[in-house]
């Protein structure tokens, strides 16, 4: 089983951001720590991978942390520890001091969340912190000896910010980290970003930029011993997400705190959005779970494609169920069949959505 706990708080909104977080200048640390517990309590499997995600569980105490992980992997609750912890961060909470308690805590895996080494570029974002903390924070984590290091970065800026993104990458590749994110900039409704489009103080990410970036990144990581496991992935070798890779392949995954969502193969259940109404439900003894779908068997194979796909792997070619793939979708160069597999090339990657829409309206046909 694969645990992700979602830590909402954080001290200001990303520009771009639509997740499900409370904005605190003081973080309620205990009766979050208290009302997690409580959620856990009734959660009595082994964990094979634990994620603290959010929002930004780096402004929890480091204390907070070691809390829930003491319970969580407990001799008398799970009988080895979980392989791959992770605690997503941003870089200006990492302090030599925090990076040894999250270590001695448990935490072997750390996602930081640089976005970007252009200083203007993060003003826009909303960051908190700048392109010189980034490497700060990689030299205290590899100072107090946590060796799995994952860099996020957001891609297909607006023309405006004359963002160079080869500089960009080359500055994240410099710091020898294990693992990248890369996301391409979405704009959510009700987001600061879309405030500013709708008013014309900022574009709509443009689609020409999305694709070039996104295959220079192909270029660029493949060349330096990278290798893209999944669309928005790469990793150097023996350094993939477990955690993530969970998702990927439909495997079940328990979710604990606001939004979190958990899945055990055929229902997917998800818990109350809002931080006080979620704190309320757990300390009052009744559920968080807001709502739960059941998957038909055909969601089920809808859902196996696309996640295949999303994936270097791809999907059984026999799962298909047809003689070959739409000719066309191979004749562009965006899937080719290998190993038994039908797999998505980088540029097939970029239209993923439409991809998977034919196949299914073509195995439905079939």
């Amino acid at each position: 089983m694969h645990l992700y706990i979602h830590v909402p708080f954080c001290q200001r909104r990303c520009s771009y951001c639509d997740f499900s977080i409370a904005i605190r200048k003081r973080i309620p640390v205990r009766e979050y720590v208290d009302v997690i517990l409580k959620e856990a309590a009734a959660v009595g499997d082994d964990f094979d991978t634990i994620y603290f995600g959010g929002g930004t569980p780096s402004l929890l105490p480091p204390e907070a942390i070691s809390t829930v992980l003491r319970e969580l992997t407990s001799p008398s609750r799970t009988p080895h520890a979980a392989r791959e912890i992770t605690l997503e961060a941003n870089p200006e909470d990492v302090t030599p001091d925090h990076a040894k308690a999250w270590r001695a805590s448990g935490i072997n895996r750390v996602s930081l969340g640089a976005q970007s080494f252009d200083d203007n570029v993060l003003k826009w974002m909303h960051r908190s912190h700048d392109a010189a903390r980034i490497g700060a924070a990689v030299h205290a984590l590899r100072g107090a000896g946590i060796e799995n290091i994952s860099l996020d970065l957001i891609f297909a800026l607006p023309d405006e910010l004359q963002r160079d993104w080869e500089r960009d990458l080359d500055m994240a590749l410099a710091l020898r980290p294990e693992h990248l994110s890369l996301y391409g900039l979405t704009v959510e409704s009700r987001t600061p970003l879309d405030r500013w489009i709708s008013r014309g103080a900022s574009h709509a990410p443009d689609e020409e930029r999305y694709a070039e970036e996104y295959l220079l990144a192909h270029r660029r990581l493949m060349a330096d011993g990278f290798h893209f496991y999944e669309v928005s992935n790469a990793a150097r070798d023996g350094f993939r997400s477990q955690h993530n890779s969970a998702y990927w392949s439909g495997k079940p995954y328990r979710g604990l705190g606001p939004a979190a969502h958990s899945f055990d193969g055929t229902t997917r259940r998800w818990n109350l959005r809002a931080w006080e109404a979620y704190r309320r439900a757990i300390a009052e003894g009744r559920s968080a779970v807001e709502s739960e779908e059941t998957l038909t068997e055909e969601q089920r194979e809808l859902e196996a494609v696309y996640l295949g796909l999303r994936t270097v792997e791809g999907i059984a070619f026999a799962a298909l169920r047809r003689p070959s793939p739409p000719p066309h979708l191979a004749a562009q160069g965006w899937v080719k069949v290998k190993d038994g597999s039908l797999k998505c090339t980088p540029e097939g990657w970029l239209r993923l959505d439409s991809i998977v829409n034919e196949i299914s309206h073509d195995r439905a046909a079939h």
